[in-house]
């Protein structure tokens, strides 16, 4: 059965589906980056608020600044925004579908239609889920990048901005203009301090073309920190059979663990749904938990992932199954990392281990390797580099995460250990895989990748620590390499 407004009373009774009349909901968030994990997590919690009947005028309109954009939109507004969630837990699987976004823009060049829309009055929330390297961050200085091509173009054709931040910042001009007043800009992607590189990201470049409307942005919008939380793979083949085999014609089905968890520093200046009564945590404390979860989850993502790449293991699930790569995970996270984390209120660091070691373990959840290790330029300097540093500068060992380094510039090489290719994974895969295999004879090659590394080649004990394991990846396999760091 095709997936639209007109047949959600028919769906299986299996199924859940929304209770309220989507005709009746009113837009109050505009979302750039639909997707998956938008859709399993934020819209997730705005759709059970509708279920009680709440925040019926809060309700989505999707949009997108790439091309690739284009085809998301198409699936989406085939079936009335509609999305079935399919659950899997490792013992059971339930499904609902969720009906919050309403509209999704046009693709276009110039984003003339989203400035537009986040312009209107009704809209009090930006959000957005652009990837972790999509916030022209200076790898080095950690600050804007002004020099990017595309922040050059937005900083001088203003009202025909590329980026979504550009788009921001086109229609915040507009709101000051006409006295609608500001919008709430909700950063959800894994990022440390997430709020504040997205508050960087947008006041930089209006300062760029207009310093008086980067002073108001300043003053008047706000820029809350959140941590995002749920493991939500990516949709192939076998997702699409699981919607059909629950009676579903869905071209955009949603897989996700049986977790989640969103916490969010209550700082809005133009109103915002309750959240919380759904699930979600409202605190002052969001770096705590930002940090344990970025370090842990998502640096142990690293750490499995790529040796995963590098030996052939196809999911996420079966790294944690395979002897010597679950071992690593929990070796690394309990004696490299979460010694390096505070406690939150409900959850210590080890406990948060023992956590991520069974999340990670759902056979269910069909994550890949490849998937986890994409975009390795982005998530090593924000979730595995950090513990480094820091572990360099208290003294604690950093051997597992040395090691974590120099597998993923064997991974970089481009072949498995069993003589297949690694197909490129990154948007600077050509400079990875070329200083990879300089790194085989020179591992200090590799770590001079300023963007990446900074200061940190300087390093003796990382940069002898990190030579020392890839020469014996590359010398002894590695397998071997693994056996001998868990002994250690």
């Amino acid at each position: 059965m095709k997936l639209n407004n007109a047949t959600l009373n028919e769906l299986p009774k299996a199924v859940l589906r929304p209770h309220y009349d989507r005709a009746q909901l009113k837009p109050g968030i505009v979302h750039i980056g639909l997707g998956n994990f938008h859709r399993a997590h934020q819209a997730w919690y705005l759709h059970r608020l509708m279920q009680q009947g709440d925040a019926l005028d809060w309700a989505i309109v999707g949009a997108g600044v790439r091309s690739y954009d284009a085809n998301m939109r198409e699936k989406l507004l085939a079936q009335d925004c509609l999305t079935t969630l399919i659950e899997l837990g490792p013992t059971s699987s339930s499904a609902e579908v969720i009906g919050s976004m309403i509209d999704y823009l046009p693709i276009e060049e110039g984003n003339q239609s989203l400035v537009a829309r986040m312009a209107l009055p009704d809209i009090r929330i930006v959000a957005m889920t652009v990837t972790e390297g999509g916030y022209f961050i200076d790898p080095a200085t950690k600050g804007f990048d002004e020099t990017h091509p595309e922040i050059v173009h937005d900083s001088q054709n203003p009202e025909r901005p590329k980026t979504a931040f550009g788009a921001i910042v086109a229609a915040l001009r507009v709101r000051r203009d006409q006295g609608i007043g500001p919008f709430t800009c909700l950063c959800c992607d894994n990022l440390l301090g997430n709020g504040d590189v997205l508050r960087q990201t947008v006041v930089s470049l209006a300062r760029l073309s207009d310093p008086e409307l980067a002073d108001w942005i300043e003053a008047s919008c706000t820029f809350p920190n959140s941590m995002v939380d749920s493991i939500v793979p990516a949709t192939g083949q076998n997702e699409l059979a699981l919607a059909r085999e629950l009676g579903i014609d869905d071209q955009a089905p949603v897989t996700h663990e049986k977790f989640r968890q969103w916490v969010i520093e209550d700082n809005f200046c133009a109103g915002r749904p309750d959240w919380d009564k759904v699930g979600a945590t409202f605190s002052d404390n969001v770096h705590g938990y930002e940090a344990m979860k970025i370090r842990i989850l998502n640096g142990g993502h690293q750490v499995i992932s790529v040796p995963g790449e590098i030996l052939s293991v196809q999911t996420i699930a079966d790294c944690m199954a395979h002897d010597l790569i679950g071992q690593l995970f929990t070796k690394v996270a309990t004696e490299e990392i979460a010694p390096l984390i505070q406690p939150v209120s409900d959850m210590t660091p080890q406990d948060y281990v023992g956590l991520i070691h069974s999340r990670f373990s759902n056979p269910k959840i069909v994550d890949t390797t490849r998937r986890v290790a994409f975009d390795g330029s982005s998530r090593h300097p924000g979730f595995v580099i950090p513990s480094i540093r820091e572990g360099l500068a208290k003294g604690s060992p950093i051997e597992g995460l040395a090691l974590v380094e120099a597998m993923w510039a064997r991974m970089c090489e481009g072949s498995r250990e069993d003589g297949s290719k690694i197909e490129p994974n990154d948007p600077y895969w050509d400079e990875l895989s070329a200083k990879a295999k300089d790194a085989r004879k020179s591992p200090a090659a590799w770590l001079k990748m300023r963007q990446i590394y900074g200061d940190l080649a300087d390093n003796s004990q990382f940069s002898e620590t990190f030579a020392r394991w890839l020469g014996l990846i590359w010398k002894d396999g590695l397998e071997k390499t693994l056996a001998t760091y868990l002994k250690s």
